[in-house]
């Protein structure tokens, strides 16, 4: 495998471990417990990376080779297919699969010309070669995130990478990097990220989980929370505890969140910050 390929698969395995192994994290899974879920936990969550380790190298690849978007869904796919074998059929990834792939196909195709390994420019490459395609409606079966973007007009993952992933550019990354700023450490960093993209994400997961009342209880959590310093609160991982133990008591999980977050965690490590 290419060094290029090397480098973007070995971040993007460090972004899902990162991910995961966070905490707290409102109504996700984590080291310490399921959240509000009761068909995954953390094994479940390893088991699906290692099944997707290749993946992310592979694509950055066909992006360095100019492969067309319809090479991409199928690697997609294969991926997918390989990551439910190995949760027995649980959906753990399959947004992180999408845009955390598409951004490596992109790092592939900017590497091959000459052309920055950094956020703003892998967003823009997705538009130019894969935007029209994104636009498209899916050939795929109906998951909970299209039904739920049918149901409720919310943008879903395609059509945030359509647009240029507008929330992982004007709202993940720059809580992220000004927390950075501000002396928090990654982890804490990144917990500020997680709050910030709940508080403005149309979370597709959560309209599924919750409908239009779940949804909205967790943006406005997470912006009480922003509001009250976020993790600069000299209490914010007790908040954050107690917000937890409301989702799960309200079967709500901000999944789309934390995709987000991994796509985050995704760039930081390419962009070396």
């Amino acid at each position: 495998m290419p060094e290029l390929a090397v480098g973007v698969e070995e971040a993007a395995q460090r972004a899902l471990l990162a991910e995961i192994n966070l905490y707290p994290k409102p109504g996700l899974v984590s080291p310490v417990d399921s959240g509000a879920h009761a068909d995954m936990d953390l094994t479940t969550f390893h088991r699906s990376i290692q099944s997707l380790e290749g993946y992310f190298g592979t694509i950055a690849e066909a992006g360095e080779r100019g492969a067309p978007f319809h090479r991409l869904r199928d690697l997609g796919l294969q991926a997918e297919r390989g990551m439910l074998r190995a949760t027995g059929g649980v959906n753990t990834h399959r947004g992180a699969i999408f845009s955390l792939g598409l951004l490596a196909a992109g790092a592939g195709w900017n590497h091959a010309h000459g052309l920055p390994i950094e956020g703003t420019f892998l967003v823009q490459t997705v538009v130019r070669l894969w935007g029209p395609d994104l636009e498209a409606p899916p050939p795929t079966p109906a998951s909970h995130g299209s039904l739920a973007v049918a149901r409720y007009g919310a943008r879903g993952a395609r059509s945030e990478a359509a647009a240029g992933f507008p929330t992982l550019m004007e709202v993940a990354l720059p809580a992220c990097r000004t927390a950075a700023s501000r002396g928090a450490d990654r982890e804490a960093a990144a917990i500020q990220c997680l709050f910030a993209v709940m508080a403005a994400l149309e979370d597709t997961n959560l309209l599924h989980r919750g409908g239009v009342a779940g949804l909205v209880h967790v943006q406005q959590a997470a912006r009480v929370f922003l509001d009250e310093g976020g993790v600069f609160h000299p209490r914010w991982r007790e908040k954050a505890v107690a917000l937890h133990r409301d989702f799960v008591d309200s079967h709500l999980s901000p999944g789309g969140s934390a995709d987000m977050l991994a796509a985050a965690l995704f760039l930081r490590d390419l962009e070396g910050w």
